[in-house]
């Protein structure tokens, strides 16, 4: 405590910062900061639809998101009101402490001698806000010649705290600058200052005592964030409806897709599903029905193939039943019945051989593409189909470059081509072979032609299915009729085209026209 000739005030501790209430402890609201409940586990009572699991995550989300605004809010809010409380006691502190140094007293005219006089003059002249409180206290000495007791502002408070002997005492009695106390309004916050009355005056001392009832103003802040609490509430409600409707929405394709999964059975592959738009869930859509595509062509010739195997293996295992059934004990006989029997074992394998090479040119790695000269792989045909039989071979062209496919299958095409030329042809006829690049060096075409009897307009579509032969003019009707179906087939492999020009009598001519380079046909 330091005293002057002046009337002096004393600091009994130094004032702490307010941020806070009087532990610096901000209360949460219930439920703040809890961990959000757990997901439930879709193992258990079943699968949790998608939509439902959308719009759970989306009001997670929203309502972390809003607790996260009421609770910066609601802190901000409430430490705004500290701050101006806070001012607003330091600011009456520093309004006493220089009313205090430099004031008159009215009646004498010079400085105050005693604290009861300071006191009243200067709550005489203040206006406090109805929150606040602003009373001095003197003290009680014995023979005093001064009034002693409390002084007090001239306008009602909340609650009169000085005239209060328990709130009163609690604040005198306490031993910091700044504090809290309990009242029937709330709590007080307070800021007290110790004054002494000049040196060598006998007269009393007491306290300033400048008083905010926080509750006051806190409950504006309070009726904000249940307002904010509210507003977010029903926010919440119209995000989960409108996350369950845009949900359904979005999910609506893929539920689509789900039930015709669920409508496609082996024995119908037909249905598509019809998405519009440039979406993922369209893309989803597309590669749906693209799947559904290569299921169904796989479907096809899965059951082509058993259908053409049962057809055509139908006939040469009757004939080998039969054949068996009616073998005698004759060696000549049975040695007859071998060979038959031998020759239709090797049709059949044949066949078989056939169909799986025709299931195979619906699969990716069919093909076997490599750079090849175009005139070494002609001459190289030319020598393979020369052995076919006794015919006379011409080599018509020989065309120039390189191109890029699969040699091993373009021969192969090729000397069915040739071999069915055989068939339909005789000793001594002509059989011509070449190729050339056209379409600008773009394409590349293979061809055979031969001076046989010639195929009818109406049959030169035909033939190239599976199972199908030539009409007039054949001489070997071994072959299954599935010849032109795997030229076909290693044509389309290659992104190529096979076509046929033929007359009654006149022959026949086929062309095969395969890319130049078949990669750049895929892509």
């Amino acid at each position: 405590m330091t005293t002057t000739t002046m009337m002096t005030t004393t600091d009994p501790g130094s004032r702490p910062p307010w941020g806070g209430h009087g532990d610096d402890t901000v209360p949460l609201p219930p439920g703040a900061g809890a961990a959000p409940a757990p997901a439930p586990d879709p193992s258990i009572g079943g699968r949790i639809p998608a939509r439902v699991l959308i719009m759970a995550w989306v009001l997670v989300l929203m309502t972390t998101a809003l607790a996260l605004v009421n609770l910066v809010t609601w802190q901000a809010l409430r430490t705004e009101v500290d701050d101006r409380i806070d001012r607003a006691l330091t600011q009456e502190i520093d309004e006493f402490e220089e009313f205090a140094a430099v004031g008159v007293d009215p009646v004498t005219g010079a400085g105050f001698t005693d604290v009861d006089s300071l006191f009243r003059v200067h709550l005489g002249r203040q206006h406090p806000d109805r929150n606040e409180i602003i009373f001095g206290h003197v003290d009680e000495e014995p023979g005093a010649t001064v009034r002693t007791g409390r002084v007090r502002q001239g306008q009602d408070p909340l609650y009169d705290a000085s005239a209060d002997s328990g709130v009163r005492d609690a604040i005198l009695a306490a031993g910091g600058a700044r504090g809290e106390v309990d009242t029937p309004e709330g709590r007080l916050r307070w800021e007290k200052l110790r004054v002494e009355s000049p040196t060598g005056s006998a007269n009393p001392g007491g306290w300033f005592v400048i008083g905010y009832f926080v509750d006051a103003d806190m409950s504006g802040v309070n009726r904000t964030v249940r307002t904010l609490i509210l507003v977010s509430l029903a926010g919440l409600a119209l995000t989960g409806a409108a996350a369950w409707w845009v949900a359904g929405q979005i999910l609506a394709p893929i539920r689509l897709v789900r039930q015709t999964a669920a409508q496609i059975t082996e024995e119908d592959l037909t249905r598509r599903i019809d998405v519009p738009g440039n979406d993922d869930v369209a893309a989803l859509a597309e590669q749906f029905n693209a799947m559904l595509d290569r299921l169904e062509d796989a479907f096809s010739v899965q059951r082509r193939f058993v259908d053409d195997a049962s057809h055509e293996l139908r006939t040469p295992i009757t004939i080998v039943r039969g054949h068996l059934e009616l073998m005698g004990d004759d060696p000549d006989e049975r040695r007859e019945v071998v060979r038959l029997v031998t020759d239709e074992l090797d049709r059949m394998a044949r066949i078989v051989e056939d169909l799986l090479l025709l299931a195979k040119a619906q699969r990716p790695d069919f093909l076997r593409p490599e750079r090849v000269p175009l005139a070494e792989l002609t001459s190289d045909v030319d020598a393979k189909v020369r052995a076919l039989g006794d015919r006379d071979w011409r080599l018509d062209a020989i065309g120039e470059g390189t191109v890029h496919l699969d040699p091993q299958r373009v021969t192969q095409a090729m000397v069915q081509l040739a071999s069915n030329a055989v068939r339909h042809t005789g000793p001594g006829d002509t059989v011509r072979v070449g190729s050339r690049m056209a379409d600008d060096r773009r394409t590349v075409a293979f061809w055979v032609g031969d001076s046989g009897p010639g195929i009818p307009l109406e049959d030169q579509e035909r033939i190239f299915e599976r199972f199908s032969r030539g009409g007039a003019g054949t001489t070997d009707r071994a072959g299954a009729g599935l010849g032109l179906a795997i030229v076909r087939a290693i044509t389309e492999a290659h992104h190529g085209s096979v076509t046929v020009r033929s007359a009654p009598g006149q022959g026949a001519l086929f062309e095969l026209t395969f890319p130049v380079d078949v990669r750049s046909a895929q892509t």
